[in-house]
């Protein structure tokens, strides 16, 4: 039932969001928030003064009241979720504030109660000081679910004229400010949000993984190495795999060498450990012998073969943090709006920018290609790598089209654009 509702309800909240809310959003992410961030904090007259803000429980607290008065859906539908209560330890408690527990649509509802903090604080300042005035005071509001941001040119803006309103926006919603969280900092002392750390160095903002982050992620690891001690050395490495290459992948768009080096360095010596652990009795070349190998101009690299299910040997290695490339991200513009047509065709080139270097993604567009002979769909020419390529999907996202091959086609990029803009119809190509 939750789902049905959702469906009606997110392109709603789609259209009425903050440009830039980054939470519980389709297209959009932490990379996303982080960059709109630089923009605002990396030029030299850029706002050196930062609000960091947390909402106190968030999802516990808002008011039931403000909801059923400004959710558009069914008052009783959603008035039945938000009463429903839980089961805690066999007990049925009420619930007299907060959105439905796990329910699927909470995120969104949480959404339509934040939308606004950015455009009406905005407006706010704009009646309050001039509009000359409130955009010299350079206040950006960039928001992921609870967590946000807010720049100003001065402590005291941020102070007098920031604060006491954004508190005056959740009270009303039933929500307060994080005491222990929020605080207003300079950027040049710097500020964690979502993993990272933002601080400028004579006058270059960087962005780097936090140490709080790199710190619960290298807990994580140990964990892992700690509670496997008597594990094949294959089976520690695809344990150990997917977790480093998933915190490598989401420092990839910042400065995160050196923490990947120094990252690299520590489950070195953890791993270490575990292999002189399990051999006490042998001496150091030994262990470095049966559990390292040599690959290049490298001599110590974790690995090992193993036996695949096809029967053949296959080499299983540690992956190394310092591999990982670093790509800036590409960020979504703050006016695009998923489920309407006219940003199809962006929202499509979005796609495939973001995924140009990933391998599953690549497959995808070789099998496309060699489905449609290396020919566009449209105009029967040749696909090459000078002409280039846009993937379009057959039935649009926004009328419900799935990502799956059978709904996508390679165009050239002239083409993609006459098909949206002249609302022509393509086929798929017949296997």
């Amino acid at each position: 039932m939750q789902a049905l509702h959702l469906l009606a309800l997110e392109p709603v909240s789609e259209s009425t969001s903050d440009p830039n809310s980054y939470g519980f959003r389709r297209n959009r992410s932490t990379h996303d928030a982080m960059s709109q961030l630089f923009v605002s904090l990396s030029q030299e007259v850029s706002a050196r003064w930062v609000l960091e803000a947390d909402i106190k429980g968030c999802f516990d607290h808002i008011n039931h009241g403000w909801l059923l008065r400004h959710v558009p859906m069914d008052a009783t539908v959603l008035r039945k979720w938000l009463k429903a209560g839980v089961i805690h330890k066999g007990m049925l408690q009420a619930t007299d504030a907060g959105t439905p527990q796990g329910g699927i649509i909470s995120p969104t509802l949480a959404n339509v109660t934040l939308n606004g903090l950015e455009s009406e604080l905005i407006d706010h300042l704009g009646a309050r000081l001039g509009k000359t005035k409130s955009r010299k005071s350079k206040i950006n509001v960039v928001r992921y679910a609870d967590d946000f941001v807010i720049t100003g040119i001065s402590k005291e803006m941020l102070e007098s004229e920031v604060k006491p309103w954004v508190e005056s926006f959740l009270v009303e919603r039933g929500l307060t400010l994080s005491a222990e969280k929020t605080r207003i900092v300079h950027v040049d002392d710097g500020f964690d949000f979502l993993g990272w750390n933002f601080r400028k160095y004579a006058g270059k903002l960087l962005i780097k993984p936090s140490k709080k982050n790199a710190q619960a992620f290298y807990r994580k690891a140990k964990e892992v190495i700690s509670n496997h001690k008597t594990v094949r050395q294959d089976k520690l490495i695809r344990l150990l795999n997917p977790l480093l290459r998933g915190w490598a992948n989401y420092h990839s768009p910042v400065v995160a060498k050196a923490a990947f080096s120094r990252m690299d360095h520590l489950l070195f010596r953890a791993i270490w450990r575990w292999c002189r652990r399990r051999h006490p009795k042998k001496n150091a070349l030994w262990v470095r012998k049966k559990y390292f190998r040599s690959q290049g101009l490298r001599h110590w690299v974790f690995a090992t073969t193993a036996t695949a299910k096809d029967g053949k040997e296959k080499k299983v290695v540690l992956y190394k943090l310092p591999d990982t490339p670093i790509r800036r991200h590409k960020k979504v513009k703050g006016s695009y709006n998923p489920y309407d047509p006219a940003d199809e065709l962006y929202g499509e080139k979005l796609r495939q920018e973001r995924m140009l270097h990933s391998r599953r993604h690549r497959k995808q567009w070789t099998s496309l290609y060699v489905s449609q002979h290396g020919r566009c769909v449209l105009c029967g020419c040749a696909i090459t790598r000078e002409s280039g390529w846009h993937d379009h999907h057959v039935i649009y996202k926004v009328a419900g089209g799935s990502d799956t091959l059978d709904n996508r086609v390679l165009l050239h990029p002239t083409c993609h654009i006459r098909v949206h803009q002249l609302g022509l119809n393509v086929v798929k190509p017949a296997p």
